[in-house]
């Protein structure tokens, strides 16, 4: 794998005029630019190949290369299934935690279980190349786009910043601020990149998305799936709630803020039932704020919501129920997520649980895991499938029409609950937000909680029963002290079944060897 940044600029070019340019996300659907084109000033001559490359940008976070499921990869080194942007984002976010553990054993990937990786894995330099390999598409974008009048060029080129500063924070909050950095204004092949700091790359992050978001369209203006306001207001959120741990400041009350905006906006809504927001028409819900776009047709991939679906299935589980035919066998969750939720007392079933959010399937499958390689050894998750709200099974039965949710409005309220906590704001809203997503849950307001009740321990429960498998957990163990450490273990941290405590140091991954013995302006982050 190519992990020197000017590398996989130089790759990313190639990437950019070859261009696949894909359906998901369908109002950038474009024909690929003739293969034939060989440098970036002739690609983009045309106004409409901006058009084109920008689709190429979202179907980055999606897609593994140039023809799906597989060929002429973005990512060189490692299986083109594994390679995937939302596939590697997962892995790192979910196995590492309490909320999942992998049965396969394809290397470097079982370390996960343990939180034992180090700077030789391929795993972690999948995910590293993956995010750069976004970055310099972007790069390469805003550049040509800087030199245009075109009003629709400059609403692309916001768009491309945004996709930016995604990829950018992914990288500040995966690999801490000891990374190199570029932009447009780095010429390709002028040297090897610097690095910066974890302060500097914060304040590089919330500059470009204040700077863009009054041009973004309006919240719920934009196509689906495309950056408009609210999604920028989202990642301004998030980079808020978690400042205190990439640079030492609070800003809690900026996370407040920016929730409550997105609340007041109005352009979004809790969908009905939970369950919707994991079906092939959660696009209809209210709730997706940005969707990572999938289509079993027209992009096709072993990454994605794919795998998020393939994997989880296996053991007695009936694969049609989930619009496929594929069971893969391998992710499965850990007692200790499991007891988050609360249990029936009444009921006459071993397994049954008042929370509706709790999807598991339980049939001849046992709650602890003795075993990691069976399968069976953990409940495994029912929560997405490639069905529709009213039971219409997905274009093809291989590749998933689900996509995946990025950012939702559930995360937003319990961000805005949490953020109130934290920075003095409305408590009375807050339980008010948080009892909305548990009667949804629950059914009625037998689960709701009162004030008194709403405290951090609560929240950071709460966020795993709302948003587990969808990549926020690692994030927020990390800011609630959690993740690392000995006072909260879970089977398989540290190595054992019982769990044990492991280095703080794990708190951010390794900058990849590879790239550290091609520039020799990194250094290694501490603890590896």
């Amino acid at each position: 794998m190519k992990t020197q940044l000017n590398k996989l600029i130089g790759f990313a070019l190639i990437a950019v005029l070859g261009l696949y340019a894909t359906s998901c996300v369908n109002d950038l659907n474009t024909s690929p630019i003739d293969e034939n084109i060989e440098t970036s000033e002739l690609v983009f001559e045309n106004p409409e190949n901006f058009r084109k490359v920008l689709a190429k940008m979202y179907a980055g976070l999606s897609m593994t290369g140039q023809e799906g499921p597989a060929g002429q990869a973005d990512i060189q080194g490692i299986d083109e299934g594994f390679s995937s942007y939302v596939r590697q984002f997962w892995t790192h976010q979910v196995i590492s935690t309490d909320e999942a553990v992998v049965a396969w054993n394809d290397p470097g990937l079982p370390v996960y279980n343990f939180q034992q990786w180090n700077a030789s894995n391929e795993f972690v330099r999948a995910m590293y190349s993956r995010i750069y390999y976004q970055i310099t598409l972007a790069n390469e974008f805003i550049r040509e786009a800087s030199q245009r009048d075109e009003e629709v060029i400059q609403d692309y080129m916001n768009e491309a910043r945004f996709l930016r500063a995604l990829s950018y924070w992914h990288v500040l909050d995966l690999f801490g601020g000891n990374v190199p950095f570029v932009t447009e204004e780095n010429l390709i092949g002028a040297g090897m990149p610097e690095p910066t700091n974890a302060n500097d790359l914060f304040n590089y992050i919330e500059s470009e998305l204040l700077e863009i978001v009054d041009e973004l369209p309006s919240p719920g203006a934009n196509d689906y799936g495309r950056a408009d306001q609210g999604v920028a207001w989202t990642l301004l959120a998030k980079l808020y709630l978690n400042a205190e741990v990439h640079t030492g400041d609070d800003r809690y009350a900026d996370a407040y803020q920016y929730a409550q905006q997105i609340i007041d906006s109005g352009a979004y809504s809790l969908a009905d039932e939970y369950e919707h927001n994991f079906l092939i028409d959660n696009d209809e819900t209210g709730e997706i704020i940005f969707p990572v776009r999938f289509d079993g047709d027209n992009a096709r991939t072993f990454g994605g919501t794919t795998f998020l679906i393939c994997a989880s299935l296996g053991g007695t589980m009936s694969s049609e129920a989930f619009g496929t035919g594929c069971a893969w066998a391998g992710n499965r969750t850990t007692p200790e997520f499991v007891s988050l939720f609360e249990e029936d007392p009444n009921s006459d079933e071993e397994y049954a649980w008042l929370d509706g959010r709790a999807l598991f399937h339980t049939d001849e499958q046992t709650l602890e895991i003795e075993t990691l390689s069976d399968f069976q050894n953990g409940f495994a998750v029912e929560k997405f499938r490639n069905v529709s709200s009213t039971g219409e099974r997905g274009k093809n039965s291989d590749f998933m029409d689900l996509d995946f949710p990025m950012f939702r409005l559930g995360d937003v309220y319990l961000m805005y609950a949490e953020a109130a906590i934290r920075a003095g704001g409305d408590l009375g809203e807050a339980v008010n937000r948080v009892n909305a997503l548990r009667e949804r849950a629950y059914g009625d307001d037998s689960g709701n909680i009162s004030q008194s009740d709403l405290s951090l321990d609560f929240i950071i429960d709460e966020r795993g029963r709302e948003l587990y498998w969808e990549g926020h957990r690692r994030t927020d163990l990390i800011r609630f002290g959690l993740y690392t450490g000995g006072d909260y273990v879970w089977s398989y941290k540290g190595g054992s079944q019982e769990g044990s405590a492991t280095s703080d140091h794990l708190q951010l991954f390794p900058i990849p060897s590879a790239d550290l013995n091609e520039n020799l302006n990194l250094e290694q982050n501490p603890g590896y």
